[in-house]
């Protein structure tokens, strides 16, 4: 059972998440409604010739399922894998990108806010698993999803000491609507396992531990 994976500091991060979202109130609501894992929600059935394609990846995504265990047991295999190529956001740059700018590579999608207490204590952990695990061929894409400019996001990396990730924007919220409408997110933080085909394999709502052993065997059963 999902409860029964969940640790004591993952569930105290998960309620302050509830709480954090009753004070931002208008952008996000309520983050985790159901099961503490968060992953409660039906998937949208594949359509178009990407999620066809995305669909024949079953396999695939079940062994990424089977691979989730321990610190991050909470990430469900993607039943049907679906396409996320057309997911769009910012470049570091600050130019626009979508998913398939990042093909050929197995990326770790991750969406944070700075007033989201689990992403403060997450952050960290996904900066240590971009330093032992990125390269040509993975890629940890953590997305920031403030509203307003870039000042508040850019002060929150520095003081998490987060030096490794690469600053992608998106202060429309369009890509966790995007997500929430495929059933995939119901707050912050909320995490997508994708391959080098943008095809989602896995995903989770919740914080985990990415920068254990147990992460870094989901991602190499992936790539």
């Amino acid at each position: 059972m999902a409860n029964a994976r969940l640790n004591l500091p993952t569930r105290w991060l998960i309620a302050a998440a509830i709480v954090a979202g009753v004070v931002a109130g208008g952008a996000f609501g309520l983050y985790v409604m159901g099961d503490p894992s968060g992953n409660n929600a039906p998937q949208v059935a594949a359509s178009g010739e990407d999620d066809k394609a995305c669909a024949a990846k079953q396999d695939m995504a079940t062994v990424a399922g089977a691979a989730a265990r321990g610190e991050v047991a909470a990430m469900l295999a993607a039943s049907p894998p679906q396409s996320l190529k057309a997911l769009s956001f910012n470049a570091p740059d600050g130019t626009p990108m979508t998913m398939a700018d990042l093909s050929g590579k197995t990326v770790l999608l991750n969406l944070w806010a700075t007033w989201c207490a689990p992403c403060r204590h997450e952050m960290p952990a996904l900066n240590q698993l971009q330093i032992d695990e990125g390269g040509e061929d993975f890629e940890v894409v953590a997305i920031n999803v403030d509203t307003g400019t870039d000042e508040k996001p850019k002060r929150f990396l520095q003081e998490t000491q987060v030096d490794a990730l690469a600053f992608y924007r998106d202060a429309t919220m369009g890509v966790f609507n995007d997500l929430k409408r495929r059933g995939l997110a119901l707050g912050l933080p909320v995490t997508v396992l994708i391959d080098g085909d943008g095809c989602m394999l896995a995903h989770m709502n919740g914080p985990a531990e990415w920068a254990s052993d147990d992460a870094k065997a989901l991602i190499a059963s992936v790539r």
